[in-house]
């Protein structure tokens, strides 16, 4: 399977954020779009994600040479910002959760053994989600697209304000999540990218602009990377 943008466009006013994004993501990997804050990844991933309205082009998925038109339920949108109903417990969010989506799942599993998936400590299942911290939040928000399992998942900065322990919990459980999927992880850190992505793109001056696998290992690589980036505001 392949998620396909073709010339995707989008502008506030006379501002060009999205000036021609095209680019081909396979299922089964892990792609870092790499970009300065405000370079327009947000902004991509609302398009994407149907929130915005883009300007032109267009996206789809591609499987076996046939095309097909994303719906809603094809994408997942993991928000920097995790946004849970706090008023619930994480057990009551998830029954929920489950319930509304019942008849679109395969099987449904014990509420004890999702939350294992993100290790949710047994004494926090129970608990408002307004008492969670930003990184339980986060994984919450995670949960609920490894349960749906939509073919592709948006991320938008996932990792940031975690600590060093649920980063790594969280790179895990997205590793063990690409099978069959395409996953675009968004960050301004290149370490990062690097560290967690099979594929890096750059969002720069409003274009995609895929970075070669083998250049990964270059010695050059982020030299090369940072040297573009500063180009964008005239820097360096």
């Amino acid at each position: 399977m392949h998620f396909v943008i073709d010339h995707l466009q989008k502008r506030f006013d006379t501002q060009e954020v999205l000036r021609d994004v095209s680019g081909t993501f396979e299922s089964g990997r892990i792609y870092g779009l790499l970009g300065r804050n405000g370079a327009g990844k947000t902004t991509l991933f609302n398009c994407l994600n149907r929130d915005l309205t883009a300007d032109g082009g267009s996206f789809f998925l591609e499987e076996d040479g046939v095309r097909r038109e994303v719906t809603a339920d094809d994408v997942g949108y993991v928000l920097s910002t995790p946004t849970v109903p706090e008023f619930l417990t994480g057990r009551e969010f998830l029954k929920f959760l489950l319930d509304i989506h019942r008849a679109r799942l395969p099987q449904v599993l014990d509420l004890d053994a999702y939350l294992d998936w993100v290790a949710i400590a047994p004494a926090d299942r129970d608990k408002l989600l307004k008492d969670y911290s930003h990184g339980m939040k986060n994984k919450m928000q995670m949960l609920v697209y490894l349960i749906l399992q939509p073919p592709v998942l948006l991320l938008d900065e996932p990792l940031t304000s975690l600590d060093v322990v649920v980063a790594e919990e969280m790179k895990a459980l997205l590793r063990r999540q690409r099978d069959g999927r395409v996953l675009i992880v968004s960050t301004h850190l290149l370490d990062l990218a690097m560290d967690l992505c099979d594929e890096i793109v750059l969002l720069h001056r409003g274009v995609l602009e895929p970075i070669a696998r083998e250049t990964l290992d270059d010695a050059d690589f982020k030299a090369r990377i940072l040297d573009a980036l500063r180009e964008e505001d005239g820097r360096g």
